[in-house]
C-alpha cells in the first residue's frame, strides 16, 4: 500500500497556510487565552485565571458602553454619507467625456493616498480655533463653530472620514455603474425615463447589490477607526470621541490591563461579525432576486 501523499497542489499553499496561522491564528488564541485571564502588563508572571470575569465586567463598564455607542454613530454618519456622496460624484463622472473623467477620478481619488495619521493632524490644524484657516474663514462671516465641542466632536470626526474615503466609495460604485447592463437603461430611455426616474427606477435597483457591498467593505474599515482620535482629540472631549479602537489601546497599552483590553476586543469583534452577517444576508437576498 502506498504512503499518504499530500497533493501537489496543497503542497504549493503549505506555505501560505503555516504563515497565516503563525500571524493570525496564533495571536488571536493567544488574546483569547489571556482575555481570561487578570493579565496586567505592569505585573509579567502574576497573571491569574479568571473565566468570564472580564467578560461580566464589561456589563458594568460605562466607557466601554460609551465607546461601542460613538463608534457605532461614527460608521452610521460616515459611511451615510460617504455612500452618497460616492454615488452622486460616480454619476457625474459616468457621463462624463473620457479625458476629463481620468482628470476628475484622479484628483477625487487623491485624499485616499494620504495616511489617516497625517488627515488627522492636517484637520487639527486646520480647524484649531487660534490659528485655524476654516475658524478664521467663517469669522469673516460672523459665523463661529466649535468643531469639537461635546456635542459636535464625533459628527466633525466623521466629516474628518467622509473627506479622505469617499473617494473609496467613488471607486467602487463608478466600476459598478460601468458594468450595468445597458438594455435595461436603454428601454427605460425609449419609455421616457430620464433625470431622477432614471436613477430611481432603473439605476439604483440595478446597482443595489454593488451598493451594499460597498457598505459591507467601508463599514469594516471604519469601525477601526483610531488615527483621527489620536491626532486629534485622544477621545475627549469627556469621552464624547472615544471609540473602541481607542479605548482598547487606552486600556491595554496606557493602564496595562492587557485581559481586559483583550476581552473588550472579542465582543467588538462579535458585534461586527453580527453586523456583517445581517447586511450579508441581506445582500444574498438581493443577489437570489436576481
Amino acid at each position: 500500500m502506498r504512503g499518504f501523499r499530500i497533493p501537489f497542489k496543497y503542497q504549493l499553499l503549505t506555505p501560505m497556510v503555516v504563515i497565516l496561522a503563525a500571524i493570525v491564528v496564533f495571536p488571536l488564541g493567544y488574546s483569547l487565552v489571556i482575555s481570561l485571564q487578570d493579565f496586567q502588563l505592569s505585573k509579567i508572571g502574576q497573571q491569574q485565571f479568571i473565566g468570564l470575569e472580564n467578560y461580566i465586567n464589561l456589563f458594568h463598564n460605562r466607557s466601554f458602553w460609551m465607546a461601542l455607542r460613538n463608534t457605532i454613530e461614527f460608521v452610521i454618519m460616515a459611511v451615510s454619507i460617504e455612500v452618497t456622496l460616492g454615488f452622486f460624484l460616480a454619476l457625474l463622472l459616468h457621463n462624463k467625456a473620457t479625458f476629463l473623467r481620468g482628470f476628475f477620478r484622479s484628483t477625487l481619488l487623491s485624499p485616499m493616498f494620504i495616511t489617516p495619521i497625517a488627515v488627522g493632524l492636517i484637520f487639527r490644524f486646520l480647524t484649531n480655533s487660534q490659528l485655524g484657516v476654516i475658524p478664521n474663514l467663517l469669522e469673516k462671516f460672523k459665523i463661529s463653530i466649535d468643531f469639537f465641542s461635546p456635542k459636535l466632536a464625533l459628527f466633525s470626526i466623521a466629516l474628518i472620514d467622509v473627506w479622505q474615503w469617499t473617494p473609496f466609495m467613488l471607486l467602487l460604485l463608478l466600476a459598478g455603474l460601468e458594468s450595468l447592463p445597458e438594455e435595461p437603461i436603454e428601454a427605460a430611455q425609449v419609455d421616457g425615463a430620464q433625470g431622477l426616474k432614471m436613477v430611481w427606477y432603473v439605476i439604483l435597483p440595478l446597482m443595489r447589490p454593488i451598493i451594499l457591498a460597498a457598505i459591507v467593505i467601508r463599514m469594516l474599515d471604519a469601525f477601526k477607526v483610531y488615527e483621527y482620535i489620536y491626532a486629534i482629540t485622544r477621545g475627549g472631549p469627556a469621552g464624547a470621541t472615544e471609540t473602541m479602537q481607542y479605548l482598547i489601546y487606552r486600556t491595554g497599552f496606557i493602564y496595562f490591563r492587557a485581559g481586559e483590553a483583550a476581552a473588550m476586543s472579542f465582543v467588538f469583534i462579535f458585534v461586527i461579525t453580527i453586523m456583517v452577517l445581517i447586511l450579508f444576508y441581506i445582500l444574498r437576498g438581493e443577489a437570489m432576486q436576481e
